[in-house]
């Protein structure tokens, strides 16, 4: 490009791109527009500029294509090297919605200048960001290979997550199940509480390392596995993607005398997100979009819960429906032997999708329970589980939702104790974290939930538990009819050296829904926790009631954490609240209880406990169990959180009120 330097300084600061010539057209004026150093022309150069334009200039528009690469880092080409690797191999079992899914992968986003529009066009907006006629144009972060955004360290939905770790893990293997004896199988999810007899539950649908086990299984009329594409509402359902990349709303959304279907117009333009590929809407986004679509592209088998209209509508209120519940086990080794034929046996990872869709019709009362466990194994394998749930909630349905994740074993106690406080000859607790095998796995999971019918009910609990070294939850809940109703409970559990993540978006759109969220994190060791909850209100979502809480425990000095609760109001008639606390367990309820005749570290269990009984209540009394018992829920948590009590005195010490 050729720029006449007598005024280009003139220019920079004023010229845009109402007027873009073709390519290798060059423009000339007898005008001269005068030098401004420092803080640009006057305003009313500036008019006149924009008027003219390009008095006197000399150049061309570039190949914008030459330029799609030129902002990706090494590390960014590592991570698009790394999702390469998880796409390459044979489709699943979606057809048709899984060849779309990698089309949508493949398709690069246009590079597209955003170009004002005129005053008196409905969707002008002063919110522009046009680049000038010789700027390289350059996708947004993410997007450079891909046409969904892969990660990228620096990108703000993955601002806190070690993505440079995560990465540099591959998983090129494809999990396979052969071999197994399934009456020891049954045995071993009993003992790890996943698992109810065929009395206790409407159905049962049990998946090994992403593998459907009739065997192990108890399918109905209405819970199925599906390993074909369907041809009904489901196919559409099934092809949705997260993050607006499916533009329109799983159902149309009345506005005044308006229907709403689109995503990305919602609001306006004055506050619509926009193209889903702009880097606008990818810094609101959860980054789950990529990974929704190599499920849908990979996935073997999809957990299909389609609920009749009316089911169970009769029982009472203290009355909860017998559960449905979809097990997620996984092996050591993911079913890959040692003896395949592979090199470097022992590093490959092994990567599996599991799909769960859930529809509940009309006036329908259902409760979902997910849980995802490891199998007693010898062998192991680094595993990369990459899991999409979706639930579609219809008019006056009640939908309750329980996700366990109780993965990759449990971390190793006593990490946040410095290397010199160990015994001679005893090695320290961060080496054995470091070499524990299970810190090389990887869990994302995205739950995606939609009430699209009015006086429909969401109520999830997700219980974190897992002991992965890379971990993160993503539940979004889109309220599309009046009176929808969503609460959304969870409990992060975090030690050793885990990164863990969880992410919330709970978007309301249609007039007078309304929402409840806790959140409870506890961070132990050295590990990294963070929670971004987002709550959106359109402007056709007038009279929301919305309150969101999060609270942290922080059990070591060596632990860090980040909350970042967020509300987004465009609506001018809502009541709405947030709230973050970050904190160490009380010293005056620590004292109380060991006035009691309690030793400390009892005293900080009960303390640890009674903070996560508020969200682990929400969990399908089915799934709790009896305290006393060694395979109810409650005792799980108890044991998990005994591994973690924090060892040595703190070094900050202060009055906090962790409950």
């Amino acid at each position: 490009m050729r720029f006449e330097p007598n005024v280009i300084l003139a220019l920079l600061p004023t010229l845009t791109t109402a007027f873009v010539p073709s390519a290798g057209t060059k423009q000339a004026s007898s005008t001269v527009l005068p030098v401004s150093i420092g803080l640009g022309p006057e305003e009313s150069i500036y008019k006149s500029a924009k008027d003219t334009l390009v008095a006197g200039v000399d150049y061309e528009i570039p190949n914008h294509e030459e330029y799609r690469l030129s902002r990706r880092s090494k590390l960014d080409a590592e991570c698009d090297e790394w999702f390469q690797t998880l796409l390459d191999g044979d489709a699943g079992c979606l057809g048709d919605i899984a060849t779309s899914a990698k089309t949508a992968l493949e398709t690069l986003p246009p590079l597209v200048n955003d170009i004002e529009k005129p005053v008196d066009d409905p969707e002008w907006t002063p919110y522009t960001s046009e680049r000038l006629p010789w700027t390289p144009l350059t996708p947004a972060f993410g997007t450079e290979v891909f046409g969904l955004p892969t990660p990228r360290r620096n990108a703000e939905t993955w601002r806190h997550f070690d993505v440079t770790g995560m990465v540099r893990k591959q998983y090129p293997l494809k999990a396979a199940v052969s071999g197994l004896d399934y009456a020891a199988v049954q045995t071993d999810l009993q003992a790890k509480g996943a698992w109810l007899d065929d009395d206790a539950c409407q159905g049962r649908l049990v998946y090994i390392d992403g593998i459907f086990v009739p065997e192990l299984s108890k399918t109905t009329e209405w819970v199925t596995n599906l390993d074909a594409p369907p041809t009904d509402e489901a196919a559409r359902f099934l092809s949705r993607l997260t993050d607006g990349f499916t533009d329109k709303l799983a159902c149309p959304v009345p506005c005044n005398d308006e229907m709403l279907t689109s995503y990305k117009k919602l609001s306006g333009p004055d506050h619509s997100l926009g193209e889903p590929y702009g880097q606008f809407a990818i810094n609101t986004q959860q980054g789950t979009a990529c990974f929704a679509a190599l499920n849908t592209y990979k996935t073997v088998g999809v957990a299909h819960v389609h609920c009749p209209a009316g089911h169970d509508a009769g029982l009472s209120d203290h009355e909860a429906p017998k559960p449905v519940l979809i097990v997620n086990a996984q092996t050591g080794n993911g079913g890959v032997t040692s003896d395949d034929g592979t090199n470097e046996q022992s590093q490959q990872g092994v990567a599996y999708h599991p799909r769960t869709l859930v529809v509940a019709e009309d006036g329908s009362r259902l409760s979902v329970v997910q849980s995802s466990v490891d199998l007693d194994s010898a062998d192991f394998r680094p595993k990369f589980y990459n899991g999409y749930t979706q639930i579609f909630v219809k008019g006056n349905a009640n939908v309750t939702h329980s996700y366990l994740e109780e993965s990759s074993g449990i971390v190793t106690p006593g990490v946040e104790r410095p290397d010199d406080s160990f015994a001679e000859g005893e090695t320290s607790a961060r080496v054995l974290e470091a070499a524990r095998p299970t810190l090389q796995d990887s869990h994302l999971e995205a739950i995606d939930v939609h009430v699209m019918g009015e006086k429909g009910a969401y109520q999830g609990a997700v219980m974190a538990l897992g002991a992965a070294g890379h971990s993160r939850v993503a539940l979004s809940v889109s309220l599309l009819q009046s009176e929808a109703f969503a609460s959304v409970n969870g409990f992060s559990l975090a030690g050793g050296a885990q990164r863990a993540d969880i992410k919330t978006n709970i978007h309301h759109v249609a007039q007078g829904t309304s929402s409840r969220q806790l959140q409870k994190n506890m961070i132990g060791g050295r590990a990294t926790g963070s929670f971004r909850g987002r709550i959106r209100v359109e402007r056709s979502a007038q009279q929301t009631d919305s309150e969101q809480l999060s609270r942290t425990i922080l059990l070591s000095d060596k632990a860090r954490a980040w909350a970042v609760p967020s509300l987004e109001i465009i609506a001018d008639d809502v009541q709405c609240a947030h709230g973050a606390t970050v904190s160490d367990l009380s010293e005056e309820e620590l004292f109380y209880l060991r006035s009691r005749g309690l030793d400390s570290a009892t005293s900080r269990n009960m303390l640890m406990y009674a903070f996560a009984e508020d969200v682990a209540a929400n969990v399908d009394p089915t799934m709790l169990g009896d305290v006393d018992g060694q395979a109810g829920l409650q005792k799980r948590i108890i044991r998990r959180l005994e591994n973690l009590v924090p060892q040595g005195e703190r070094a900050i010490k202060g009055e906090f009120q962790s409950i």
